[in-house]
């Protein structure tokens, strides 16, 4: 027999085959319907794939703040915290980074921790000499000496203005940097740290050869602490355990007046956000802070760094991080 013929004979036999195997299978359909008319149950065969799980919306409030810090080329920390629900996001939030001004809230509690002691007052006065004057943010630079401030002026500028001025004097008054770290390490936070103060940060900063080579050595922080540690200052602020209770709602006043408001209170309706901002742009942006409704309260706390493209881009995605996180928690119970 030719080749042509085997393939042939081939060729029909499968057909026949395959003819068998679907006569077969039209029967056992036919005898299913028989069994299931007789209240037998026809076993259904599995599935070939699953469903995938539908993201919760927490989970999509984070995968949307991460799509905006994936449009910052930065270094970005981030820790969210419903003090209602509980509800948490956290982005590297225990990374430690540069704080900037930030660094002036532990700083604060220093000083209130130090009133309630007794070391000294609200109401005690300092009067403003040339020698402490300090560039960078602020106002009581451009006084003349002679002025005359509480110590509670003093700690209103250092958070509303940011004032280095005030923070030089505060620095001082409680014992410097390392008062201040042995109170963070107290309440056992221990990545945060203040570091430097102005009369010694400044000088270095303008002794390098350009700002940008500054902060790319990386040697001179201002002050260093995580998102969550910053977070859990704040939380406890507002449950009004921090320091006590007076110093706790007296701290979130001042934070409530602050002035700078183009990174967390940007796109935010709707809320009150006491906050405070740390800046050495373009390479650092950070806001901390509260958005407060009724029957509401979350924390926020966004650190960036390594930043070298534009400072109002970099504000601006702080600003929508946010929006999103207020406009989620606005509907939740």
């Amino acid at each position: 027999m030719t080749h042509a013929g085997q393939a042939g004979r081939a060729g029909r036999a499968g057909q026949s085959v395959t003819l068998l195997l679907a006569g077969c299978a039209i029967a056992l359909a036919i005898a299913g319907h028989g069994l299931v008319g007789h209240g037998l149950q026809a076993v259904p065969l599995p599935h070939a794939q699953t469903q995938t799980p539908q993201p919760t919306p927490l989970q999509r409030l984070q995968a949307s703040i991460e799509r905006t810090t994936r449009s910052v080329n930065a270094t970005w920390g981030i820790y969210v915290k419903s003090l209602e629900t509980g509800e948490e996001i956290a982005i590297d939030a225990d990374r430690q980074m540069e704080t900037m001004s930030t660094i002036k809230i532990p700083l604060m509690i220093e000083a209130l921790e130090q009133i309630k002691a007794g070391k000294f007052k609200l109401t005690d006065t300092y009067t403003f000499v040339q020698a402490d004057s300090q560039p960078g943010t602020g106002t009581i630079q451009r006084l003349d000496p002679g002025a005359v401030m509480t110590v509670k002026d003093l700690i209103t500028m250092m958070i509303i203005v940011s004032d280095n001025t005030a923070t030089e004097v505060l620095y001082r008054m409680v014992g410097g940097p390392d008062a201040v770290n042995a109170r963070m390490q107290a309440m056992g936070l221990q990545k945060t740290r203040a570091m430097n103060v102005p009369s010694k940060w400044f000088p270095v900063l303008r002794s390098a050869p350009t700002t940008e080579q500054f902060y790319r050595d990386g040697k001179y922080p201002f002050g260093l602490s995580t998102p969550r540690e910053m977070g859990r200052l704040l939380e406890l602020m507002e449950r009004g355990t921090l320091v006590d209770k007076e110093s706790s709602d007296l701290m979130l006043r001042i934070m409530r007046g602050q002035l700078y408001r183009t990174r967390i209170p940007r796109y935010v309706t709707g809320y009150t956000i006491p906050h405070k901002t740390g800046d050495f742009l373009p390479y650092v942006g950070d806001d901390v802070g509260m958005l407060e409704a009724q029957g509401r309260t979350i924390v926020i706390s966004v650190f960036t760094g390594n930043h070298f493209g534009s400072g109002e881009m970099l504000e601006n995605a702080i600003g929508l991080v946010a929006r999103d996180v207020a406009e989620y928690f606005a509907y939740r119970r």
